[in-house]
């Protein structure tokens, strides 16, 4: 416990400290710290003014929400303060509040003795807060949070937002005189994707994460700019409402709903304790990665309104309320290196090499820098502390330097000239971004990456030749391409390490069953530049021999299905290098002769573009794939206008948003499978 002098020296440089990262995040839409590193600070100011009472004063951050609102903006004073939410981060936390609240209940006899508090669970957005205000139905003023008594007024902006109703509904009764609703701006992920895209195209800004865009694109001084960007908005709350309100939080949101009000219905869940909230909790945190935009936590709130005015609120939070949030996303680390990778095709990828730290729930020393010019545009240099994000289980990326704190002897990133595997002289055509080796199957990385592609599932489908198995045969320099599979014997396999007898007899077996591929899965597993299963079986089915494919001009290839200039060229640049007809030469000679692939029966599929997510009830994804394949469909990762429909399961997550907003037909598998039949 610190003495009072020792409090009152912390305090004031915690506060001092807090008010500057305020600053940075919501005045200057640049944040200086990752949110664990915010928390953390403003978790022990909170600790040390509750020890020491008498220190507290109405300027500490613990006693307002936010910041001050922008000068350039003109100021709204809210009817009904904006406050925030306190937070909870540990099951112990989350159930001490249940006990306030059900105590609290009990004493004003609003609870039996034995009764559970009922809550209404939701999804914590993260984005910006708002308070928009109708009157007689009509939109008349919007603001944000600010410092939770007056907040920045972005009416013009807010109209721009084509989710946000500018007139209320009156379908089932006329509407208040006063209406404020309160919700978070937000933007999809996929939407904030194409919006740095756009921006670097430009030479513009690159915006750090979908709340800071967020954030800068709703407080632009010029609201065409704000029109241009992809912001959305849930409503989740309320301000001034002069009606008489309905008895349960949830019963206010259907309202919401019926009024026109964008309300963000994933994932509502009534709650009944303590054990429901983190079995709630856990279910949507399993789900997180999946949603298409960024949630933080989610947030409990006492259902029944009266029992909520019972319990009132504390100086900057309701005590009927609070977020639990998840484990932190984003954090700061140092950048210790920069190393390269060399991929299947010869691809040069960066990759940080970063100070162990603990994000999203994982320890993440490594991160992907995509390339050079990815390294260039966010301006990292080795030594930097950086922000380092995590996403469900996508690769950690690193989001961006922290200028200020560039050490004195940060070094800048060059790119090597010669692999770091063979030697070979990496080379960089001037139309693409990626870096590659020159070294070829020469390349013990790119053979190793070149082989695991051709016994992969889609292609040879070689059950047992895993990546450590590969690595040993490599290594030993067994394997050269793929023919050398198909002469690998039960003896030789069985000396390897973790591989008895009767695994190498397993893995015999397998590679024996894949001396019949059928055609396309035989091009596939060549690794060709650009051509992917579903092109491999288009030229299967167009060619019908792997020496018509071999033999064809580029006017030929492009008369192929779906095959334009680059995959053609690909394709003619691939069997144009001696090696690579050697390969095909050889698999014949050993014997490998493809089957034709199976022709398409005229259906309702044919031309038609398909794309799975969720759970099927049935049939697995790659299953269901397969049998469009087969019936003359194609089958693709992403939702775009050129989709045909969307085959949703349980648990579906972006794709059909995306599918919903684009309009594209959703269908469940019983639907396909009458297609099918």
């Amino acid at each position: 416990m610190l003495d009072f002098i020792a409090a009152s020296e912390r305090i004031a440089q915690l506060r001092k400290e807090i008010d500057q990262h305020n600053h940075s995040y919501y005045i200057n839409d640049s944040p200086s710290i990752s949110d664990v590193e915010y928390d953390a600070l403003m978790g022990e100011l909170v600790a040390i003014e509750a020890a020491h009472p008498q220190l507290i004063s109405p300027e500490s951050p613990t006693q307002r929400v936010g910041s001050a609102p922008l000068s350039a903006l003109g100021g709204v004073t809210h009817q009904v303060p904006m406050l925030s939410l306190g937070n909870a981060f540990e099951e112990d936390e989350l159930r001490a509040f249940d006990k306030r609240v059900g105590d609290a209940l009990r004493a004003a006899g609003k609870l039996t003795s034995d009764g559970a508090v009922e809550y209404f669970c939701e999804l914590k957005l993260d984005g910006l807060a708002i308070n928009i205000r109708y009157e007689n139905g009509l939109l008349v003023q919007a603001a944000t949070r600010g410092d939770g008594q007056t907040g920045e007024d972005v009416t013009a902006n807010i109209k721009t937002i084509k989710s946000i109703p500018l007139k209320l509904r009156e379908d089932h009764e006329p509407v208040p005189a006063v209406l404020e609703v309160r919700g978070e701006i937000f933007m999809n992920a996929a939407d904030f994707a194409l919006l740095n895209e756009t921006q670097a195209s430009r030479g513009d800004k690159i915006f750090v994460n979908p709340r800071n865009a967020a954030a800068g694109s709703l407080r632009q001084l010029d609201p065409r700019i704000t029109a241009q960007r992809p912001l959305r908005f849930f409503a989740y709350g309320w301000g001034e409402v002069s009606r008489e309100m309905p008895a349960l939080h949830s019963e206010m949101l259907d309202w919401f709903a019926t009024l026109g009000l964008p309300v963000n219905h994933t994932e509502h869940f009534l709650a009944q304790g303590a054990t429901q909230l983190l079995t709630y909790y856990q279910r949507v945190g399993e789900k997180r990665a999946t949603l298409g935009y960024d949630i933080d936590g989610v947030v409990y709130k006492v259902n029944d309104l009266a029992a909520q005015r019972v319990l009132g609120y504390v100086a900057r939070a309701p005590r009927f309320a609070i977020a639990h949030k998840f484990p932190a996303q984003e954090a700061t680390t140092t950048l210790l290196g920069i190393d390269v990778q060399v991929g299947r095709t010869g691809a040069i990828t960066p990759v940080a090499r970063l100070d162990p730290v603990f994000v999203g729930g994982v320890t993440v020393t490594n991160a992907t820098l995509h390339n050079e010019d990815e390294i260039r545009r966010k301006d990292l240099w080795i030594g930097d502390r950086v922000v380092v994000r995590r996403a469900g289980d996508v690769i950690p990326e690193v989001v961006a330097p922290i200028l200020a704190r560039r050490p004195v002897d940060a070094r800048y990133f060059v790119m090597p000239v010669a692999c770091p595997v063979c030697g070979s002289a990496i080379e960089r055509v001037d139309d693409e971004t990626i870096a590659r080796c020159t070294g070829g199957l020469f390349c013990a990385a790119q053979r190793k990456q070149s082989l695991l592609h051709a016994v992969s599932r889609k292609a040879l489908d070689i059950e047992g030749l895993g990546e450590k198995l590969i690595d040993q045969l490599v290594e030993r320099d067994r394997l050269h391409s793929i023919v050398d599979l198909f002469s690998l014997t039960v003896t030789e396999l069985a000396e390897y390490d973790r591989m008895g007898e009767k695994s190498a007899q397993n893995v015999v077996d397998s590679i024996q069953a894949a001396r019949r591929p059928t055609l396309g899965r035989l091009i596939f597993s060549l690794g060709i530049r650009h051509v992917g299963e579903t092109t491999a079986r288009d030229l299967a089915r167009h060619f019908g021999s792997i020496q018509s494919l071999v033999d064809a001009d580029i006017d030929a290839l492009q008369a192929a299905p779906d095959v334009g200039p680059v995959v053609a060229g690909s394709i003619k640049r691939f069997f144009a290098e001696q090696h690579n007809l050697d390969i095909v030469i050889a698999l014949n000679a050993q014997g490998i002769v493809p089957e034709p692939e199976p022709v398409a029966q005229l259906s309702a599929l044919n031309g038609k573009t398909f794309v799975l997510t969720g759970t099927l009830p049935v049939w697995s994804r790659d299953e269901a794939a397969a049998e469009i394949l087969a019936a003359g469909g194609k089958v693709s990762g992403s939702v775009s206008k050129k989709t045909s429909f969307v085959v949703a399961g349980s648990d579906a997550g972006s794709k059909l948003a995306k599918a919903t907003e684009l309009g594209v037909p959703v269908i469940d598998e019983a639907v396909l499978r009458s297609m099918l039949h």
